[in-house]
């Protein structure tokens, strides 16, 4: 097999030899030859199914042979033909020329079509890229109700293009890069060059360059290849499929990262708060928005605490209740044979397997089944005396209040923390939740995200970033961006901006 820096003899069939054994047994390339000017003999290698074939067949294969311009290449000069060829008689306007065998290879695996030319020590690559791939659609894992419908797709080139539409602007650049000795996976780092910080920028940079794995198949090997902390159940980093969320963290200095074959896009650096605030929440008015980010902060605490709560006051506070509600608990349970821990941990973990089942089947049967099993397992459940009905209740409202979350890698590790918490308060009651919840907060204050702290903007406190935490302010009062990711160029909007005539301003 030859070399992979191995450069062209310039000799056709010797060269063409070597494509030929490095590609044995592989039906898909295709080697094709002909002569041009009736002496000058040339082939053209590509990939079917990877190109467009009416590309090569209109600009490439038929200016080759058209008998007009056949005796004029016979009159070039060999160290010239390349050059003539690629300026008067190739139609396509993607051209480059190439001396090594590996980058030639590379080209032909992308998509790319190689010209091979005899007693030429270069070749053509001629860019005819064109390979079936999804359209633009709504994203399933990032629906809204108000705001655009497109998603990122697996192309990398479209979804740079959806970035591109979003920002009009020469400040955003797409810095292209391969990963993967096998894959070389097309990977894109995306920032506003006025407003992103040079050191995350560099940081970026660094850490992607020393990836050096055999394949990226998805934006998940890259996610958990440049994270601080490998061993965190919590998300650094934030995937999303939406442009309009890609372009607006890049508006607020962060780095985004694209890669081929997914729809999944990354973005650096990320706060606990930026994987709880949703897309649409900037395109409502800001009173709703803050309404719906209040319910989403209580449903999201309940959905880690409140299994554990209830376990807590059964075992160890039942003073805690009133009257009438311990009484109602205790008939309810009085035919349970389990104590509130391990009924509730079996109706947590059944209730997890409901949930993961119904995204591994297919979606219209996956809905059927865990909609219809949860209800089916639970009433059964309490019939054969397994568990209690207000157990089935707080699992029910936990397990609602866990799709809340507008990130599922944050969500993901809400749910599974909801399990150690449930075990702390079944041995140590109240004293064993807090003490769990205070194990987390710690955790998450330790976080840091490409340096920048997890729960920033609350630790460290930045009063002007309070505006985009738990409330979301107007537009025209969030004059700077967050102080953690753009340190310069700040100001996003005018101080004047406030709608209204301009003596309600006073």
């Amino acid at each position: 097999m030859p070399a992979a820096g191995q450069p062209l003899s310039g000799n056709l069939q010797v060269d063409l030899g070597r494509f030929k054994t490095l590609f044995d047994r592989s039906s898909d390339i295709v080697f094709k030859e002909f002569p041009i000017g009736g002496r000058c003999d040339c082939a053209l290698i590509y990939v079917d199914g990877m190109v467009n074939s009416e590309i090569i067949d209109s600009d490439i294969i038929k200016p080759l042979l058209s008998g007009t311009v056949g005796p004029s290449l016979n009159e070039v000069p060999i160290a010239d033909r390349l050059a003539y060829l690629e300026s008067r008689m190739i139609c396509s306007g993607q051209t480059t020329k190439g001396d090594r065998m590996d980058v030639l290879t590379e080209n032909i695996l992308s998509g790319d079509t190689v010209l091979l030319l005899d007693h030429t020590l270069q070749a053509l690559i001629i860019g005819t890229r064109k390979w079936e791939s999804r359209s633009v659609e709504e994203p399933a894992s990032e629906p809204v109700i108000r705001g655009p419908r497109e998603g990122f797709t697996e192309n990398i080139r479209t979804n740079t293009c959806l970035v591109r539409r979003r920002l009009k602007t020469p400040y955003l650049k797409i810095e292209a890069t391969k990963i993967g000795r096998l894959s070389r996976t097309d990977v894109a780092v995306v920032y506003l060059d006025h407003i992103a910080e040079k050191s995350i920028v560099d940081e970026v940079r660094e850490r992607i360059g020393r990836i050096d794995i055999d394949a990226i198949l998805e934006s998940g090997y890259i996610e958990e290849l440049i994270e601080d902390h490998s061993f965190s159940i919590f998300p650094q980093v934030l995937s999303t499929e939406r442009p309009d969320r890609f372009a607006a963290c890049l508006l607020e200095g962060k780095v985004g990262i694209i890669v081929d074959n997914t729809p999944f896009a990354l973005m650096v650096p990320v706060t606990m708060f930026d994987l709880l605030h949703a897309s649409e929440d900037y395109y409502q008015r800001y009173i709703p928005a803050t309404a719906t980010r209040w319910l989403r902060f209580v449903l999201s605490f309940s959905a880690l605490v409140f299994p554990s709560l209830y376990i807590a006051l059964l075992t160890f506070h039942q003073e805690m209740l009133p009257t009438t509600l311990l009484l109602s608990i205790a008939a309810s349970r009085e035919a349970v044979p389990f104590p509130a821990i391990v009924e509730a941990f079996l109706m947590e973990v059944a209730f997890e397997g409901l949930r993961e089942a119904g995204v591994r089947l297919p979606r219209p049967i996956g809905q059927a089944v865990s909609i219809v099993g949860a209800l089916v397992i639970g009433q059964a459940a309490v019939q054969a005396g397994i568990v209690s009905a207000t157990l089935v209740i707080v699992v029910s409202f936990t397990g609602i209040a866990s799709f809340i979350f507008p990130t599922y890698s944050f969500g993901f590790a809400i749910r599974m923390l909801r399990f150690p918490l449930m075990f702390a308060a079944g041995t140590l009651g109240l004293y064993g939740l807090l003490l769990g919840l205070l194990t987390i907060l710690i955790h998450l204050a330790r976080l840091r995200s490409f340096g920048v702290p997890f729960l920033s903007p609350l630790a460290p406190l930045s009063f002007s970033g309070l505006k985009d935490v738990v409330i979301r302010a107007p537009w025209w009062a969030m004059i700077k961006r967050p102080v953690q990711t753009a340190k310069r160029n700040r100001n996003r909007i005018k101080n004047d901006s406030r709608p209204g005539p301009p003596s309600s301003r006073n």
